[in-house]
């Protein structure tokens, strides 16, 4: 169950309990400590940036969050229940979808087949009922396809659905990658470092579609990224990681002005 505390934004969006808190999370790789005792948490309904320099342990957060690491201190707790070690196909179960910083699709595959696997945790027949056609397996690809289709619509790639993903340019595959991680329909939605590598026309696209999906379909956000713009035009609030440890998170206003933070990343003072 999710606290009961909700508030509304000054752009009238609804922001409610934590989904997810990250208490005391500590993660090692021999003798490296990537994050040192870092809690904070996510909250339903917002747009929640994890931002700090490169190393900073960003990524390594959000393979906590999506199950790729284990911490060896600290503990998940996901809708007010302390998560146990769990694999990625487990968490992606409780609705924790995500896209990577290094597009991870399938070159060889067209954009409708790649947004069509974010589907397969919603896929139960096996090969021998999709073998006997006119069993269930049939309506069940029917409703999985229509579902990436609505996607497809929804992200505007409805023109390249039948294409290669490898034939695209770097922006549309970003936005399919993007697309694949809403078909599974995720309660949270993890995007790591979504605009890197993007033209100024290519992250105004993408920022929209952030912000579309946060509204459209009250999908919980947390999102890295390097762009300070972006991150304090879209975000409700910002952590701020560096060398492992957070050293600021509020809104992006109390973020802006945090001394430690200015020092460590943003290095002037933002008016």
């Amino acid at each position: 169950m999710l606290d009961a505390e909700r508030y509304v934004t000054a752009d009238g969006r609804t922001i409610g309990g934590t989904v997810l808190d990250l208490r005391n999370i500590t993660l090692r790789f021999g003798g490296v400590e990537a994050i040192k005792d870092i809690s904070f948490d996510i909250r339903e309904g917002e747009i929640r940036a994890i931002i700090g320099p490169n190393g900073a342990g960003k990524s390594s957060m959000l393979n906590v969050i999506s199950g790729f690491y284990v911490p060896q201190e600290g503990e998940v707790w996901f809708r007010g229940a302390p998560r146990p070690p769990m694999k990625p196909y487990q968490v992606a179960r409780q609705g924790i979808a995500r896209t990577f910083q290094n597009i991870a699709l399938f070159e060889g595959m067209s954009v409708l087949d790649n947004v069509m696997t974010g589907r397969l945790g919603y896929m139960s027949s096996n090969l021998f009922t999709q073998s006997l056609w006119w069993t269930g397996a049939a309506k069940e690809e029917e409703e999985n396809r229509a579902a990436a289709e609505r996607v497809i619509d929804f992200l505007e790639i409805q023109a390249i659905r039948k294409t290669p993903v490898g034939r695209l340019p770097y922006g549309l595959k970003k936005r399919v990658e993007l697309a694949r991680a809403l078909a599974a329909e995720p309660k949270l939605l993890l995007l790591d470092e979504p605009m890197a590598g993007m033209n100024v026309e290519e992250k105004e696209d993408m920022s929209r579609f952030i912000l579309d999906v946060n509204d459209e379909f009250g999908t919980t956000i947390a999102l890295i990224e390097h762009d300070m713009g972006v991150v304090m035009d879209l975000s409700d609030r910002v952590v701020v990681m560096d060398y492992g440890r957070k050293i600021g998170d509020g809104t992006p206003d109390e973020v802006r002005n945090n001394q430690d933070v200015i020092d460590a990343y943003l290095g002037v003072a933002h008016d």
